[in-house]
């Protein structure tokens, strides 16, 4: 049997994070984190990045994405360098956003790239910079105010 290695763990780790998101985990999510974060995705909100807690980051997420009926993200091409007790990570993703509504627009896709970097925390390999690249958005770009105006 292989046992996985460093980067089977760092990959198993973002992995994690996108999966745990999709099922709104957000217990599990907040665990993948170091206890603070440089959290980057001025590319989306234009918001400055910033030192996050892992639960500052997760009250966002849920906030935004709780309207929604599903989400979903797809990652791939990932390259990791590791040194030491510390990866970098750059992968592709992808992120739809789903709610049916009146216009019949119900999907909203992100497309972009992560940078990222983890250490290794006893054995755990956590993100400790969390960095989204835009490259563009796709669909119905009033989704979430769709979904906001439809909760209301």
């Amino acid at each position: 049997m292989n046992s996985p290695t460093d980067k089977d763990r760092v990959i198993d780790t973002v992995i994690r994070l996108f999966i745990n998101t999709d099922n709104r985990d957000w217990k599990k999510v907040k665990a993948l984190f170091t206890e603070s974060v440089f959290f980057d995705m001025q590319s989306v909100s234009g918001a400055r990045a910033s030192i996050l807690t892992p639960r500052e980051i997760v009250d966002g997420w849920e906030k935004g994405l709780k309207p929604l009926k599903a989400i979903h993200h797809q990652a791939g091409n990932f390259q990791v360098e590791i040194e030491d007790n510390e990866a970098t990570v750059f992968c592709y993703g992808i992120a739809w956003h789903y709610l049916p509504n009146p216009s019949g627009r119900n999907t909203r896709t992100f497309v972009g790239s992560y940078d990222m970097r983890l250490l290794n925390q006893f054995g755990e390999w956590k993100i400790d910079r969390f960095k989204y690249n835009l490259k563009f958005i796709d669909g119905n770009v009033d989704l979430e105010q769709s979904a906001a105006e439809k909760a209301a």
